[in-house]
């Protein structure tokens, strides 16, 4: 059965008149006996009843009602308090006393531990992130597939995150649901402000919700998840090596440990396979979620402050007057059917667009060839202070004084060194640099150099 590990009154604290009280000092108790510095589970008796002395006094407890006979009396200070709800925690099993030679300890049972634990996380549910969860499992799937014999338990590490995450999204939608469902009975504006944003953006929303339009995706992973594991589906030695390793692992026989793999693999297939309709349904749940609120923004929007005191003073002041002084008024102003002030026509929501398969382009390989040659002529007509200081020193390989006609062109790259040989301090600070090293001295007279170029006449001398 469910509760044969729990003692029959252990939620009476929580179901009686004193609930509150006691929720608050079951989550100031979880902080300690949960604490993960804490090495031994065994906490004195006195540090928990300090403990429960601290959350009376944080959060202000008062009063507390009789809740047996013996409570006839009120309690009459702080450390009262204390001991009573103690003593009350003692008697429903939340918590048992052990006494080591003259020191009482106070512990926790695995069962009612657990219990706690669930409870707490219920008390303090916050926003979840997509892209951790996802890539969680797709570390797991990877270390299970590329070393079967030695992580193959990753895969079941896998399935088990897969399957919390599959029961978020659920939760989520259940949760907007609930959420639209309040803010539907409610008139009150001002409450329906105050309940989108505590229950909805507070808590039910997830943390990186937001990123789900984007390219920057968390679920971009999950096409490589389905991969991963579709093939691994037909791999037989790899789908043999994870058998064995459940069977080792686990303590179960081959053929449980082979189902219990093709189990996994299906629930995680299953899962990231119907998150789009997951999605799509927690979407339409949202869209009719802001757009109630949208529409009481609105509406909020066009009320003035005073507007009843003000018609009730002008009422009044038209009631003063005879019949024959008011005007009567034969007919009420009426828009166009179609026209600025017609009823506002709610917005729809956009059609998702339908799929469409993804070809890809083939480039005629003569262009990507004529792409490739451009980008070489580019590359050896682009100018460098290294390429011009490289071709002078094999110029002048050893030389010390070196004319114009003394100077060799070859290719389109010394053509292009050559040209800027005569103009060193036009490259900026490193052309600056290089000139240094040389002093050049031009001529009157013409000359051609290697049949390709004909300029001005110098003489260029290295400098020491």
């Amino acid at each position: 059965m469910l509760f044969n590990h729990l003692p029959d009154e252990l939620f009476g604290p929580l179901a009686g008149t004193n609930k509150a009280v006691y929720q608050a000092v079951l989550l100031e108790l979880a902080d300690l006996f949960f604490d993960e510095d804490a090495v031994d589970p065994f906490i004195p008796r006195d540090l928990v009843r300090s403990s429960i002395e601290d959350a009376v006094v944080k959060y202000g407890v008062r009063h507390l009602a009789p809740e047996g006979d013996h409570d006839h009396e009120p309690p009459r200070s702080v450390a009262e308090t204390a001991a009573r709800i103690y003593r009350r925690l003692l008697l429903t099993g939340w918590l048992e006393e052990e006494t080591r030679l003259y020191r009482t300890f106070v512990l926790m049972s695995p069962a009612i531990s657990y219990v706690l634990r669930s409870l707490v996380s219920v008390a303090r549910q916050g926003k979840r992130s997509y892209g951790g969860t996802i890539l969680n499992v797709l570390s797991s799937v990877e270390s299970a597939i590329n070393d079967p014999e030695v992580r193959g338990l990753a895969l079941h590490e896998a399935a088990s995150t897969a399957a919390q995450f599959s029961a978020h999204l659920t939760d989520i939608l259940l949760g907007l649901r609930e959420l639209r469902k309040n803010i539907a009975a409610t008139n009150d504006p001002q409450r329906i402000l105050k309940g989108f944003f505590e229950e909805f953006v507070e808590r039910i929303l997830v943390a990186d919700y937001k990123t789900l339009k984007t390219q920057n995706n968390p679920f971009r992973f999950r096409r490589q998840i389905l991969s991963h594991l579709k093939e691994l589906q037909f791999d037989p030695p790899k789908l043999a090596a994870l058998a064995r390793h459940y069977q080792e692992q686990m303590d179960v026989t081959y053929v449980e440990g082979q189902n219990l793999v093709h189990q996994h693999i299906s629930r995680v297939i299953r899962i990231f396979e119907s998150v789009d309709q997951r999605l799509s349904l927690i979407d339409d749940f949202r869209f009719r979620l802001e757009k109630r609120v949208a529409d009481t923004v609105r509406y909020m929007d066009k009320t003035t402050p005073g507007m009843s005191a003000y018609l009730q003073r002008m009422i009044s002041a038209v009631a003063e007057h005879s019949d024959e002084q008011i005007p009567l008024v034969a007919s009420l102003y009426q828009p166009a059917f179609l026209s600025p002030r017609s009823i506002r026509v709610p917005p729809k929501r956009r059609p998702t667009p339908p799929p469409r398969v993804i070809r890809q382009i083939q480039i005629d390989p003569a262009v990507l060839e004529l792409r490739e040659r451009f980008k070489q002529f580019k590359a050896r007509r682009e100018v460098s202070v290294d390429k011009v200081g490289t071709y002078m020193q094999m110029q002048f390989a050893g030389r010390k004084q070196m004319r114009a006609s003394d100077f060799s062109i070859g290719s389109i790259e010394d053509y292009v060194c050559f040209s800027y040989v005569r103009h060193l301090g036009s490259l900026g600070k490193q052309g600056k640099s290089l000139s240094k090293s040389y002093r050049i001295r031009f001529e009157d007279t013409y000359t051609c150099v290697g049949g390709m170029v004909e300029c001005r006449d110098f003489v260029i001398e290295r400098i020491d």
